[in-house]
């Protein structure tokens, strides 16, 4: 069994989506997992927060425009009259059941029901196209094997028993089509495991049937040793270990989503990254090892917040830091980088919701200092405790860079900096200039 996910761009448009049927249709059985259509899911939201600020008309337009787009989907992606107005109807279907939230009192717990059109309406046309290609293929929804408990994470003994019981119905099929990013709550709502899901989704059903190996298809040829966008002539990673991923997925590389790492390690399957438009190339592949290496990548995570707090009453004090840990566990905000001195501890992090009320709570116990607008800079490599002589080009590359705290030791695959993100692009630049050429 071999998981394939294909991401908004794989299916961005009918060509796109036609070009995904040879890629599949092999005597291989596999689980396809889909993303809605590009651009699809930032429709739906805007939608959905136009119907919770009451503005039904803006949102009847907007419903109206996505419809539309749809509907000329169907046009270019089919031939056959007949599955043509099977598209139609289903886009109609799926957009009534949409338009039927302004018809009422609309809240922000539905909007988990509006976003999940779009896997829904993407896998829908897909399983069309195969039908009208001849070729065999079952649609398997999401929601009725995918679950996350009361803390939001997923129930993998749930998911384990629900799609082997939903498989067993369905023993010769080659292929399997199922949504990814959906999926039920412990109370039996629609929910989803968050944006970028898919890949969550892909791991997770890997891990539940031991699948010999995962594909995450994007339209880039793997991980690349820096940011593309930023950084000129950058390299694909071929080989990194599933720690590095992790890294690189957590601290800023948008080719895969950083939870989609763990249930794939722990069940050791094979990861491989891979890119549509150049299905020949091999990708990167993640697996349990992979080649020690100075320096094999840098990636960035923008949106970062660091707090500074000061305090006298740490200095010879034990259970400080657990006062603080404390505050931040009180509102679920989970650190990113922390450096601890004497009398004063830095902490990094991403969620900016509760901000303003964990630095109020922090005052307690000492001074407080928020700055925002910082960059995690992630360079990936070789940082064993019992190595010597790591990371004097990063400082010699950052030398005209201020940086705001580092972090190191933690991990022997990583060292991290923090910058402000005015600096970002000039510091990828430097670091592969330092690094890799």
């Amino acid at each position: 069994m071999k998981i394939m996910k294909f991401g908004g761009t794989s299916v961005g448009n009918p060509d796109r989506m036609k070009a995904l049927i040879p890629l599949i249709n092999d005597d291989e059985r596999k689980i396809v997992v889909l993303s809605a259509m590009a651009g699809t899911t930032n429709s739906l939201v805007e939608i959905a927060n136009l119907l919770c600020a009451d503005n039904i008309n803006e949102a009847s337009d907007n419903i109206n425009n996505l419809r539309s787009k749809y509907h000329q989907v169907v046009e270019e992606l089919f031939s056959n009259e007949i599955i043509r107005k099977s598209g139609h109807e289903l886009i109609d279907s799926h957009f009534e059941y949409i338009r039927n939230f302004t018809l009422r009192v609309f809240t922000k717990v539905q909007e988990k029901a509006i976003l999940a059109q779009g896997e829904l309406i993407s896998t829908s046309l897909f399983h069309l196209l195969l039908q009208e290609r001849n070729i065999k293929a079952i649609l398997l929804p999401a929601l009725s094997f995918m679950r996350i408990d009361k803390d939001g994470e997923p129930d993998s003994f749930y998911i384990e028993e629900n799609i082997e019981r939903e498989l067993k119905n369905y023993p010769s099929e080659k292929i399997i089509i199922t949504q990814g990013f959906i999926c039920r709550n412990a109370y039996g709502e629609i929910d989803n495991l968050k944006r970028g899901g898919s890949d969550f989704t892909a791991s997770l059903i890997g891990a539940a049937l031991n699948a010999k190996e995962i594909q995450i298809w994007t339209d880039i040829n793997g991980f690349h040793n820096n940011d593309p966008r930023f950084v000129e002539n950058t390299k694909v990673i071929r080989e990194l270990s599933f720690d590095e991923a992790a890294e690189l997925a957590y601290f800023g590389a948008k080719i895969l989503h950083p939870s989609s790492v763990n249930p794939a390690r722990e069940r050791n399957i094979p990861v491989r990254l891979k890119n549509t438009m150049e299905p020949e190339d091999i990708g990167t592949l993640i697996t349990s090892s992979s080649v020690l290496q100075d320096y094999k990548a840098v990636a960035a995570k923008d949106g970062i917040s660091v707090l500074r707090i000061r305090s006298d009453r740490m200095l010879m004090a034990y259970g400080f830091l657990r006062k603080v840990f404390e505050i931040f566990e009180a509102y679920r905000t989970p650190i990113d980088m922390i450096t601890t001195s004497e009398v004063a501890v830095s902490i990094t992090l991403d969620n900016p919701e509760f901000i303003k009320q964990i630095a109020k709570d922090l005052k307690e116990l000492g001074t407080v200092e928020v700055e925002e607008n910082q960059t995690i800079i992630c360079i990936v490599g070789d940082f064993r405790t019992e190595k010597t002589g790591s990371a004097p080009e990063i400082f010699e590359a950052l030398n005209t860079i201020p940086l705001k705290m580092i972090s190191y030791g933690g991990s022997p695959n990583s060292l991290s900096l923090l910058i402000d993100t005015s600096n970002k692009k000039e510091a990828l630049r430097l670091l592969s200039k330092h690094l890799f050429d």
